[in-house]
């Protein structure tokens, strides 16, 4: 399950970060500039990264067994500005309490 948890904390941020970007930088530039290259350029990979958040959320939340509740809530979470990054950071503390909870299996090289 760690390997899930480092893939969905690397695309909560990735995602977050271009959220922000097409918020504070490329929505005020169409609205108040009239220039809509940002929302235009941003705008699609947003919807594409947010997709691959929706995937890393849902393998992790799988490998966990959380609830449809809480799934749905971490699902949401990439869609508001800043959320995401204080979300990550939840979804982290509760998949490394998952992971300590984990039966260890004993592998031999």
């Amino acid at each position: 399950m760690s390997g899930a948890l480092i893939r969905y904390r690397l695309i909560a941020y990735v995602v977050g970060v271009v959220l922000i970007l097409l918020m504070v930088v490329g929505m005020p530039m169409k609205y108040l500039f009239h220039d809509a290259i940002v929302v235009e350029t941003i705008g699609p990979a947003h919807g594409f990264l947010y997709m691959v958040y929706l995937v890393a959320a849902f393998d992790l939340a799988r490998r966990a067994n959380w609830s449809l509740g809480r799934i749905v809530a971490i699902m949401l979470a990439g869609t508001v500005p800043f959320v995401s990054f204080w979300a990550e950071r939840v979804v982290t503390r509760w998949a490394q309490q998952a992971i300590k909870a984990e039966p260890q299996t004993a592998t031999t090289g």
